[in-house]
Order: structure tokens, then C-alpha cells, then sequence
């Protein structure tokens, strides 16, 4: 069943993913999948206990795996941003210049959202501490008022009357938790409003006044709601990436556009906010502008500007009319010294690169075999890969690495949701199973739901279908 699967690595190109985890008996693990635009294979998962996490011994293991699934396949390795992580993709990028260490783009949007709703009060980021300190009190106010209902059974009873939605209990380590409970916490604005100033207020109100007090007041502050909606709508552009990205689809060819749009929609929400002119200077969004870029800086890789270089969309006149600040790949310096370092390592050879470079000037400029009109008009129209299918027969060297990278995947999601696979397998009732059975067992079950067999889906095995449909 996974042969297919397999058959197609050496034309579409690997993605290996990994995360780390332990489970309920506190066994360190790893977990590596790989992922094509087809969907995510689970590979394996190696158990680390009694063994030093440190990054020759991660490396180590990515290296079996990529010799696993055949060298000359892998187009890139995707992990989170630890430091471990990135030390040994480094190894791993020293050792096969063909592939590259990734980091996972969620978890990098998800930590300059923890930058901007966390800064820490230091010497060295006191003004960013400055700024950014009222959103922390925010996400503390709401958090205590969410407790505040939920742990007793009298309050939640008067809260579920006026609210037909519940208030969320998201876990602080999924990506963008705060955003989501501000989210929550705005479509229930007039239920708990309804709620404080309703008859039964005098059920709870001695309960503990000054919780009550505090509560009360916050939920009737409209200054306290119009903060809410501040943090909701500059982040918002944030959220919204982060969202787009949490998949297997291919997004690493939309990346770098989606940075620099999120970017320019932070802005205009700060500014709409402040009523500034696009002129003037805002010193909130100069620090969260560089919350996002010092974490961009940190993430993008040349691998990011060659694909994003090799979009068609993004030389295509209705892309470029969408914003007069925009300009196509070649023209920028930074993504095309970034592509430049790309192709040098995919084409050692002089020849073989001069002939690449050839090509790309043809296709970036429209010209060649470039320049019919099916090929130029379909630019903004076209899928990226398709229009490769369709119009790049004759660039021999380029059409390949193109067709690879535009399928690959930008984060390393689908570990997060296979995780919930070995919790449900490897579950309190099941804590005895030895790791090698619950990996055979994750194997068998995420590879099935992974190859959407209608079989599997239906009858008595859709109860393991735990992650449901995305």
C-alpha cells in the first residue's frame, strides 16, 4: 500500500519532518515522518532514553533516516527551532550540502507571538517590555476570569445560561493559544456582560468579593473590550498565517509573500488603531515590526527565496498590481543572493550552473522559451506546479527543482498531530504496551488514515480515526 508512495520520492522530492515528545511513562521521543505533497508517511519513532540529546546524537538519527529514505530524495529537513535542532541541521547540512535544516514556520510564528504577548522584563528588553506589557496583563485578566467561572460548578451554571458557546481550555503549548482564547472571549463579550449584571450576580458575589469585584469591572470595561479587539486585529494577519501554514499542503514556495503581506497588514492595523498617517512613526509597531523581522531573519533560509523565486505568480502582472510596493523575485537583492547560494549548492559544477542561470533568466524575464503568450498570461492564473508541468518541458535543469520545491511543506505539523495517534494508542489503559508495539501500531494506523482508505474509515476501525477530518 505504501509503495506508491514511496515510488514517487525520487520525482516529487521528501520533506523529513521530526518533534520530540514523551509519553505518558516519561520516555523521551522522537518522531520522524515524511512528507510529500501526496500527504505525511509515518517513518519511525526512536526512544531516547538513557541516551544525551545533544546534537550529534540527533543528527545521528536524522542520518539514518535520510539514508532510510534515500539520499538523493530528501529536499529538506523540518524540525522546531530548539537549539539542539538547529545544531544538528547544521551537521546534517555540512554532511549532505543537498539538504537543508528547515525550522518549522508555525513554531516560529508562535514564538513572536510569545515575544509580543510575554516580553521579559529585562534590562535588555526594557523597552520592549515597555510596549508590549499591557498585552501581557490582558491575557492575564482574561485567563483569570476564564478560571474564575470554570472552577466553580455555581458560576459555570450562570455562565452557560447567557452563553451558548463555552469558554475554551486551550493548552499554552498549542501554537497561538492566546489568540484563540481572545477570540473566544470576544463572542462571548455580551453573554458575560449579561451574566455580571444579571439577578443571580448574588449567588456568587459573596463567594469572594474582591475576585468578584475584579471580574465585574473588567467584563464592563469597554476600554478593557477595546484592548481585546486591538490585540485581536494586529495579530489577526499573524494568526491567519500561522493557520495557513499548520498543514502538510505545499507552502514553502508561499512563505517569504506571506511574511512580507502579514508584515504590511500588522502595520495598517497598528496605524488604523493609533490613527497615525503611513508616514508617521509608531514606536509599538517599530517594536513588534521587529519582533517579526528578528524572527524571520532567524527562520528564512535560501531554500525559501529559491522556491519563492520559482513562483510563477509572483512575476505575473495581477500580482504585482495588487501592491505598487511590490517587485518580482529577480529584482529583489536579498532573495536573489539567497537564490544564488541556493543553486551554488544544488550545482557545484560551473557548467551545469551556468546553464540553470540561463534558464532562470529566461523564465524570470519572460523571454525563450518563456515568451509565448499561454506561458506569460498563465502566470497569474495557473497553479505554480501546474503551470511548471505545462510550460517548463524545455528548461531541462530548472523544471526538476522546481516541480520538488513546489511541493514541499513548510512546518512540521503533521508530528504535532501524530502525537495524538500515540496518546490514544499508548493511553493509561495501554501504559504497559513497550514502545516498539505502540510505534507499530502508530505506524499501521497513521499510514492507513494517511492513504485515505474508505475502508478504514468506516465500520468498527473509524474509532481510531481520533484526528478527524482537518
Amino acid at each position: 500500500m505504501l509503495e506508491p508512495t514511496k515510488n514517487s520520492w525520487s520525482g516529487k522530492g521528501v520533506s523529513i519532518v521530526s518533534d520530540g515528545w514523551s509519553d505518558l511513562q516519561r520516555r523521551p521521543l522522537l518522531n520522524f515522518m515524511a512528507v510529500t505533497e501526496s500527504g505525511p508517511m509515518f517513518l519511525k519513532v526512536v526512544d531516547c532514553s538513557d541516551e544525551i540529546k545533544d546534537k550529534d546524537y540527533v543528527a545521528k538519527q536524522i542520518r539514518d533516516v535520510i539514508r532510510e529514505v534515500g539520499l538523493s530524495n530528501v529536499v529538506q529537513i523540518v524540525t522546531d527551532n530548539a537549539s539542539i535542532c538547529k545544531a544538528a541541521g547544521l551537521l546534517i547540512e555540512t554532511r549532505f550540502p543537498f539538504v537543508y535544516w528547515t525550522p518549522c514556520i508555525v513554531h516560529t510564528l508562535n514564538l513572536a507571538l510569545k515575544d509580543i504577548r510575554a516580553a521579559k522584563n529585562t534590562e535588555k528588553n526594557n523597552f520592549v517590555y515597555q510596549k508590549c506589557s499591557w498585552i501581557t496583563q490582558i491575557v492575564e485578566d482574561a485567563s483569570f476570569i476564564k478560571n474564575f467561572i470554570v472552577s466553580h460548578h455555581m458560576r459555570l451554571s450562570i455562565f452557560n445560561e447567557f452563553n451558548t458557546l463555552k469558554l475554551l481550555n486551550v493548552a499554552t503549548t498549542r501554537f497561538a493559544s492566546t489568540i484563540v482564547m481572545l477570540k473566544r472571549f470576544r463572542l462571548l463579550k455580551q453573554g458575560l456582560k449579561k451574566m455580571v449584571i444579571s439577578e443571580k450576580r448574588s449567588s456568587y458575589k459573596e463567594d469572594n468579593i474582591g475576585k468578584v469585584e475584579f471580574v465585574t469591572e473588567k467584563i464592563l470595561s469597554e476600554n478593557w473590550w477595546q484592548k481585546i479587539d486591538y490585540i485581536i486585529a494586529f495579530t489577526n494577519s499573524i494568526y491567519d498565517v500561522l493557520r495557513s501554514t499548520d498543514t502538510d499542503a505545499p507552502t514553502l514556495h508561499l512563505v517569504h509573500e506571506m511574511w512580507d503581506s502579514m508584515i504590511k497588514k500588522v502595520k495598517s492595523a497598528i496605524y488604523l488603531y493609533e490613527r497615525k498617517d503611513e508616514q508617521e512613526s509608531s514606536s509599538f509597531y517599530n517594536v513588534v515590526h521587529s519582533i517579526l523581522v528578528q524572527r524571520w531573519t532567524k527562520s528564512s533560509t535560501s531554500l525559501h527565496c529559491l522556491a519563492h523565486s520559482l513562483n510563477p505568480r509572483y512575476y505575473s502582472h495581477q500580482w504585482l498590481r495588487e501592491d505598487p510596493t511590490r517587485v518580482s523575485p529577480h529584482q529583489d537583492i536579498q532573495i536573489t543572493n539567497e537564490r544564488v547560494k541556493c543553486l551554488k549548492r544544488y550545482f557545484p559544477d560551473e557548467e551545469e550552473r551556468r546553464k540553470v542561470n540561463i534558464k532562470f533568466t529566461s523564465f524570470s524575464g519572460g523571454r525563450g522559451v518563456f515568451d509565448d503568450y499561454d506561458s506569460l498570461n498563465d502566470r497569474g492564473i495557473v497553479n505554480a506546479k501546474s503551470w511548471w508541468l505545462i510550460h517548463g518541458g524545455k528548461a531541462k535543469f530548472l523544471q526538476p527543482i522546481a516541480l520538488r520545491l513546489l511541493g514541499q511543506p513548510s512546518s512540521s505539523s503533521c508530528c504535532e498531530r501524530n502525537w495524538s495517534t500515540y496518546s490514544f494508542i499508548h493511553s493509561l489503559k495501554r501504559i504497559k504496551l513497550k514502545p516498539k508495539r505502540a510505534e507499530n501500531l502508530v505506524f499501521v494506523h497513521t499510514n492507513l488514515l494517511s492513504r485515505k482508505t474508505s475502508q478504514y474509515n468506516k465500520g468498527e476501525t473509524m474509532m481510531w480515526n481520533i484526528v478527524g477530518e482537518e
